[in-house]
């Protein structure tokens, strides 16, 4: 069977939980840490001399999350690594290659699983300095802003430290910044890194399968609602290895003629275009996260291209408009979790169902699109 990033998206969305938890734990503890003697004329004394306090219960959160995050991330890419593989056996099940491979154990602690499972800690390392910083940052600033508005007479304390605190809710724990300069929801970063992380060892685990017995191409699927980066690779053949860029290869039948007659022949040949190597298909975007494609081994004179699928009705914007519905309802959810008062609740769990609303609505005007809840909750990836 082909692999892609979707074999593994079960494994990332249990620790994108992890991530989810941690965020609304730090919501809570920084909401409580805000509204504890609001109503005291000592308030801003008070929350400063407290810092510390808060300080160690966020550190605390960090660090119970990077150790769970940490280990069930090895779990993760071991079961994904052990997927591939399995693919590529049930790929070739039915040829002698397939059943030399079915008869080969790997160690769930394979090179390519200990790899990611170091590059996958050192990426999401730094997240956990920021947890702390992001939200001492916020409580300082919710603590001078709400004094000053009072003293100011234009709200009361209670309106500015929520309007701080919907602001705050509003772009996530971090507001994390990528090098590319995307902003991202501490969560969704986190479960942006596992989905990636995860699906690489599902794809390495299945190229490692076939480059071990001698398969050396790959083809790639046609995927409905493609992107841009995705399109030029869609139905191509790739190398496993070998030279970049678009060439011809003569390479032999996989499967070949039997019988005295043919033995005295030399092996059949077939001419094979291949589009680039999978490294640069990689490097130029293909299989990032959330992409519908899938890779399967490329047999010469036996595999054919896949036909292109089209979606009538739907495009890739119109993917890209429910991504953003399904933002708007994570963030109003957030500010529904750091609401102080029950009428600021009432507010914000009134967006979320206008934005649910919105959801259904898009889902039911293209055929192509169907609603995921999960996307819609706090911490779900972009």
């Amino acid at each position: 069977m082909p692999v892609s990033p979707a074999m593994a998206e079960d494994l990332a969305a249990a620790i994108g939980k992890l991530y989810a938890d941690a965020e609304l734990a730090l919501l809570e503890k920084l909401r409580t840490a805000l509204m504890d003697g609001i109503d005291s004329p000592l308030w801003a004394e008070i929350k400063l001399r407290s810092i510390g306090d808060l300080r160690q219960a966020v550190e605390d959160v960090a660090n119970a999350l990077q150790q769970d995050a940490n280990g069930a991330v090895g779990r993760a890419l071991a079961e994904a690594y052990g997927r591939g593989r399995q693919a590529a056996v049930a790929e070739l099940g039915a040829l002698d290659i397939g059943r030399e491979l079915q008869a080969r154990r790997v160690l769930p602690g394979a090179p390519a699983v200990d790899r990611l499972a170091a590059s996958y800690a050192r990426d999401t390392r730094p997240l956990y300095v920021r947890i702390t910083r992001a939200v001492l940052d916020v409580y300082r600033s919710i603590t001078s802003r709400a004094s000053s508005s009072v003293l100011l007479g234009g709200l009361t304390r209670r309106q500015a430290t929520q309007q701080a605190l919907d602001r705050f809710a509003q772009r996530g724990v971090s507001g994390f910044t990528d090098s590319a300069g995307r902003a991202w929801e501490l969560a969704a970063y986190a479960e942006m890194a596992v989905r990636s992380v995860t699906a690489r060892a599902a794809i390495e685990g299945h190229i490692d399968a076939l480059a071990e017995i001698g398969v050396g191409l790959v083809i790639v699927s046609d995927a409905p609602l493609e992107c841009e980066r995705c399109a030029p690779w869609e139905g191509e053949v790739l190398t496993l290895s070998g030279k970049p860029g678009p060439h011809t290869l003569r390479v032999e039948k996989a499967i070949q003629p039997t019988g005295l007659r043919a033995a005295l022949r030399p092996p059949e040949t077939v001419a094979v275009h291949v589009a680039g190597s999978l490294t640069e298909a990689r490097a130029a975007g293909l299989f990032h996260p959330n992409c519908r494609h899938s890779l399967a081994a490329f047999l010469p004179g036996v595999t054919t291209r896949p036909p292109h699928h089209s979606t009538p009705g739907t495009t890739y914007a119109d993917t890209q408009r429910q991504r953003a519905i399904e933002r708007r309802i994570r963030e109003w959810k957030r500010r529904q979790a750091a609401a102080t008062d029950e009428a600021s609740r009432r507010r914000a769990g009134a967006f979320v169902r206008k934005w649910q609303a919105q959801a259904r609505a898009i889902v039911a005007a293209h055929p192509g699109l169907r609603r995921r809840p999960a996307r819609e909750q706090i911490g779900a990836a972009h």
